[in-house]
């Protein structure tokens, strides 16, 4: 079983939908240089779906099993897509406070939109 960290903040939250999923992206730093090198990706809706789901979801976009590397990139992909496109479904939040349950850190093998690291798990809007 997974372990959970919780994490709460006030930042700016992209949210918008995937697949059935609500989504919320949002950037935090791994150092006080402040340069928002992890991505955290996490579910709002439904109650019944986790960051898990972030994950199989990416696996099925591809005909072949793709590399845990393969599937990190397509999720922040889809983040940094909604978050740039603004979409009507899409909310930008620039001041939302929040507390996510973050049951996965995933080390990418090399800089991929600005992200190093991607942290995924459940979240909620306060």
């Amino acid at each position: 079983m997974p372990t959970l960290e919780v994490v709460s903040a006030v930042s700016r939250l992209t949210v918008f939908p995937l697949h059935g999923l609500q989504v919320a992206y949002t950037t935090q730093s791994s150092d006080r240089r402040g340069l928002g090198d992890v991505g955290i990706v996490a579910v709002l809706e439904p109650a019944s779906a986790s960051g898990e789901h972030l994950w199989r979801m990416a696996e099925s976009m591809y005909s072949n099993p793709p590399t845990g590397q393969t599937a990190a990139r397509w999720i922040l992909t889809q983040c940094t897509r909604a978050r740039m496109c603004r979409a009507p479904a899409h909310r930008d939040l620039p001041e939302a406070k929040w507390t996510a349950e973050l049951d996965r850190t995933f080390h990418l093998d090399g800089l991929f939109a600005n992200h190093d690291i991607i942290r995924t798990g459940r979240l909620v809007i306060e």
